[in-house]
């Protein structure tokens, strides 16, 4: 009996070990493809048509860890070049846009801007991303700051989290009342049909992660120096208050999901796809066409005979350190 006990407890042992080491290394091969999503934000600075296919020759896809990367950045190209036709209607007809981004921290809000901003004119497109409120903007109407922000004809405006603040962080941290927070509700709604009555296009997108989802996230940011500076106190904070948040989003979308500005949910567990579900969707929501540029024709370069150029001093030259 002894022995069958000890036989028993050795196997289960084993069992146990095969079981944290499968763990390990399934750890091992997501940070992994963590690492590979961060270069490939680097190939994306850089990529266009022709190198495309050059760069991902033999990379594709792995079976169960995500969207074929082939396909991603083609896909990618393609919607990014939509997003430049897009840019040039807005600026043709004089249209107002305005994208609100939402959801936890480290749910990919900043991912998908990056994204949508990288090929676009910044004098066109452009992100709103505020800080905390001073002491002079605590004491203003609340959608005041928010509304110096919004777009002049011929600009589309894309708000790193916006006025829904008090729904969410302001409500959850305690930086605001509950009848501040039930005031907001009330007029939230009235304000968003004022601007969609002013020519403004509004379009609302929430990013939902896992709890799991943004604990990895968060482990990521924690032991990667490049990006330590995404994780404020604040974000450390929300962990702890994973349910209060959950709870504040259902409020949120139960008083201001209506039909003149209502919230796409985009799910964002897998990065890739999100980005380009969500730059997709936008797309589809506004009735952009293609606009006629005229063909540019590169003038013949004017060169005067008496023009001398004169030297410039070596110490003005920045060093070859590389």
């Amino acid at each position: 009996m002894r022995k069958e006990n000890t036989s028993k407890a050795r196997r289960t042992t084993v069992a146990s070990r095969a079981v944290i080491t499968a763990a390990k290394e399934g750890l091992r091969q997501r940070v992994e493809r963590e690492i590979a999503d961060d270069l490939d934000e680097e190939f994306e600075m850089e990529l266009d048509d022709a190198r495309l296919g050059r760069l991902l020759e033999g990379e594709g896809h792995e079976p169960g860890h995500g969207m074929d990367r082939r396909v991603y950045f083609r896909e990618l190209l393609r919607l990014q070049g939509e997003l430049i036709k897009l840019q040039d209607w807005v600026a043709a007809n004089k249209r107002k846009i305005v994208i609100l981004f939402e959801g936890r921290d480290a749910a990919g809000k900043g991912g998908v801007i990056k994204r949508i901003t990288q090929r676009l004119n910044p004098r066109i497109c452009r992100v709103a991303a505020l800080p905390a409120p001073n002491e002079r903007e605590r004491t203003q109407w609340y959608f005041q700051r928010y509304a110096a922000h919004l777009p002049a004809g011929g600009e589309i405006v894309l708000f790193d989290r916006s006025w829904y603040n008090r729904a969410g962080v302001e409500r959850v941290m305690g930086f605001c009342t509950e009848d501040e927070c039930q005031e907001f509700f009330r007029s939230v709604p009235e304000f968003e049909q004022m601007l969609v009555r002013s020519g403004i296009m509004l379009l609302k997108y929430w990013f939902s992660i896992t709890d799991e989802e943004q604990e990895f996230r968060f482990m990521m940011r924690i032991n990667d120096p490049l990006k330590q500076w995404k994780l404020s106190p604040m974000d450390v904070e929300s962990r702890k208050r994973w349910e209060a948040y959950t709870k504040a989003k259902e409020d949120m979308l139960e008083h201001t999901h209506t039909a003149h500005a209502p919230w796409w949910i985009v799910d964002a567990v897998d990065k890739k796809r999100a980005r380009l579900n969500c730059i997709s969707h936008l797309l589809s929501q506004i009735p952009y066409q293609p606009v006629a540029h005229p063909a540019v024709v590169l003038p013949a370069r004017v060169r005067n005979p008496d023009y001398h150029r004169g030297p410039i001093p070596d110490d003005m030259y920045v060093p070859d350190v590389f």
